[in-house]
């Protein structure tokens, strides 16, 4: 397979605001006293704002106790201090690693789309300074699934003007790799053995984001 495009996940990929989303979501559930720990908040990882809020709701029992209008309500509070605490994030925020693997890519004119479960994406990169290296970035807004369903890189592909399986897409949680899976490209998985497990490479760590090495594990 002649790699053409490189598309990255957020979270835990390029920077890590796990813990902001942590603290939002908790001060929220703590709102509708639904007491929600760093373990439980695993399961948020990747998936949309939506769906997290009604794991939370589903994980306090009062999946029932509120209208459609309501939980948008709920999850746009969570956003708004969400977004208050992103505005602290600056380039040193970007992972170990990161910032060499993307000069790389771009030294050898690989396409870079972003398919990122958060609608903050956009935002995110400016404060990291990142916003010029890609080449496109999906809105989640316009899909119809959320991971794991594969639409979300199925559309950067097709943003980029590549073939799936000429792409290359890079996760931190399971419900990515699964995606990246299904929509048949070759799958780069950051994280433990368990988590990372149907993965077609592995990482501990970002620091580990090589290109000769990806490629070799492609051919």
């Amino acid at each position: 397979m002649s790699v053409k495009g490189f598309i990255f996940d957020l979270d835990g990929v390029i920077t890590d605001t796990a813990e902001y989303h942590f603290e939002a979501w908790q001060n929220l559930a703590k709102n509708y006293d639904i007491t929600i720990d760093r373990e439980f908040n695993e399961q948020l990882k990747g998936i949309s704002r939506m769906d997290s809020l009604d794991r939370i709701l589903n994980h306090g029992g009062r999946e029932t106790d509120f209208t459609e209008a309501q939980k948008e309500e709920m999850a746009s509070e969570k956003n708004g201090e969400y977004v208050k605490l992103i505005e602290k994030m600056t380039p040193e925020h970007i992972l170990p690693g990161v910032l060499d693997f993307l000069n790389e890519l771009k030294e050898h004119n690989y396409l870079l789309g972003l398919a990122s479960a958060s609608k903050n994406g956009p935002v995110i990169l400016e404060r990291l300074n990142l916003s010029g290296y890609f080449d496109t970035i999906v809105d989640p807004s316009l899909l119809a699934k959320g991971k794991p369903d594969p639409e979300i890189f199925l559309t950067a592909a097709h943003q980029l003007g590549v073939k799936p399986e000429e792409c290359v897409g890079i996760e931190d949680a399971s419900a990515g790799i699964e995606a990246i899976n299904k929509a048949k490209m070759f799958s780069v998985g950051v994280g433990d053995k368990e988590s990372m497990k149907e993965a077609d490479y592995r990482l501990d760590s970002t620091e580990g984001l090589v290109l000769d090495v990806i490629l070799n594990k492609v051919k």
